[in-house]
């Protein structure tokens, strides 16, 4: 991460008091000098728990209460900020589905309020935080994040260039709220794991990892590309070996809305993707997006790709994983 990026620049986080958001907050405050972080969202609780955590930042660090869904608060704490990392979104994927216009009007038209607010306010960049369930959705959750990847991409052609968006889209984050490693802490209380199924694979990245993708991303972005990690995969069931050695498995069967194996990018969009060192970059197909593969560089993708988490060329092994988790307080 170029640090030097973010000396002059304010950054506005919604959803900042979620896993990520906390991470990211303390990322730019103790590795940059970025003069103002603003943390947007409605959870008041998490807000006075981090003015006290992050006391020592008092001058740098401000808080506004509000929600995604409201563009008119949106519009008051973009004043005077340069970047927007897009963060809040419903993530419960049963609970979406019972509550499924919850979800549309957080994920779907909370994305359309960031972006017309920052377009309003003249932010001079918002990055999307997406996830592999936008790919080929199997649930609401993804297709609702799919929905706002579009809408992100697609501002670029009506803010004129004064306005850039982009994504990034990872996969499960080992360690966040809610993660499976919080809840294989659980039920190894009780001497039994669930598994859903033995084959069943998944992309991991910490939270640290994914903090550090998308401030690379958020700096590097022309606008309209969705950035893609090469991060490794695991059978789950090999992660609950790692985690819970003495625990016995039970078969549970895979829940409604899931997938056997997570996809990144699909076979449709690798013809207009790109290879980079660290990164895929998947570009718009329409017509401006042609222009972006020339100016982003890289490789093109070969006929018939597509970035699974069963066809990975890089997988955790039980060392590899240890070591990772070393890293996770």
């Amino acid at each position: 991460m170029n640090t030097e990026y973010f000396n002059d620049k304010s950054i506005l986080i919604t959803g900042g008091t979620g896993s990520f958001g906390q991470n990211c907050v303390r990322t730019l405050l103790e590795k940059t000098k970025c003069p103002r972080v603003v943390v947007f969202s409605r959870d008041e609780l998490k807000q006075s728990q981090m003015l006290t955590t992050f006391a020592q930042y008092d001058d740098r660090l401000r808080f506004f209460l509000g929600d995604v869904r409201d563009p008119k608060r949106l519009e008051r704490a973009f004043h005077g900020v340069d970047c927007v990392i897009h963060a809040a979104a419903l993530k419960q994927v049963p609970l979406l589905e019972y509550n499924p216009f919850e979800a549309v009007q957080t994920n779907v038209v909370g994305t359309q309020n960031v972006i017309n607010a920052a377009i309003d306010t003249g932010v001079e960049k918002v990055l999307l935080i997406s996830t592999d369930k936008a790919a080929n959705p199997a649930n609401l959750y993804g297709a609702t994040k799919l929905c706002a990847e579009r809408l992100s991409v697609s501002s670029n052609f009506f803010s004129g260039g004064q306005t850039k968006f982009s994504a990034v889209r990872y996969g499960n984050v080992l360690g966040s709220r809610g993660s499976l490693l919080k809840l294989v802490e659980e039920q190894r209380k009780t001497g039994e794991v669930l598994l859903t199924h033995e084959d069943m694979t998944r992309f991991w990245i910490t939270l640290d990892q994914g903090v550090e993708l998308v401030l690379n991303s958020l700096e590097k972005m022309i606008g309209g590309e969705i950035f893609i990690p090469k991060i490794p995969s695991m059978r789950v069931k090999d992660l609950l070996g790692v985690l819970a050695p003495e625990c016995k498995m039970k078969i549970i069967g895979i829940r409604p809305g899931e997938k056997l194996h997570e996809v990144l990018i699909t076979v449709e969009e690798a013809p207009h993707s790109v290879e980079l060192e660290i990164t895929y970059v998947i570009c718009p197909e329409f017509t401006f997006g042609k222009d972006l593969v020339s100016k982003i560089g890289g490789k093109p993708l070969e006929k018939g790709f597509s970035f699974t988490s069963d066809k990975n060329t890089k997988w955790f092994d039980e060392a590899g994983l240890r070591e990772v988790l070393a890293t996770i307080k």
